[in-house]
């Protein structure tokens, strides 16, 4: 089975709040959640958090995650090269916790993507953002 996720977070540095949202595409099914995230976080911490509130998203909707392969498209250079590395110089719970959670899935293929190709989750995003 092949998933399509886009995960992106939104970040109001004035309030210093923060959403996320994700778009899941799936033979011929699209899904798409927002939710607030927590306070006070800088805007690659709330694209570290977005990103593992996608996947625990992803693994309560996905059946057999042990034979499923995503492929997993987000808008942060950094938290796209340090699923890459498997390395964070800053982020290292974060990225310790996310990498956890793409255990359970077959593969995951990460890929970096322009904001303009990540309106789904972007706009998603805001809705959590306004949430908060």
């Amino acid at each position: 089975m092949l998933i399509q996720l886009y995960s992106d977070a939104a970040t109001d540095f004035k309030q210093q709040t923060n959403g996320a949202g994700l778009l899941i595409l799936q033979a011929q099914k699209q899904i798409q959640l927002h939710q607030p995230l927590p306070k006070h976080l800088n805007n690659h911490q709330a694209e570290f958090q977005a990103a593992i509130w996608a996947f625990q998203q992803l693994l309560k909707i996905c059946p057999i995650p042990e034979q499923t392969t995503v492929q997993y498209f987000t808008d942060s250079r950094l938290l796209s090269d340090s699923i890459g590395k498997a390395y964070a110089k800053q982020y290292t719970t974060e990225l310790s916790q996310l990498l956890a959670l793409q255990d359970y899935f077959q593969l995951v293929i990460t890929q970096w993507i322009p904001d303009r190709s990540n309106q789904g989750a972007h706009q998603q995003a805001l809705q959590g953002l306004h949430q908060n």
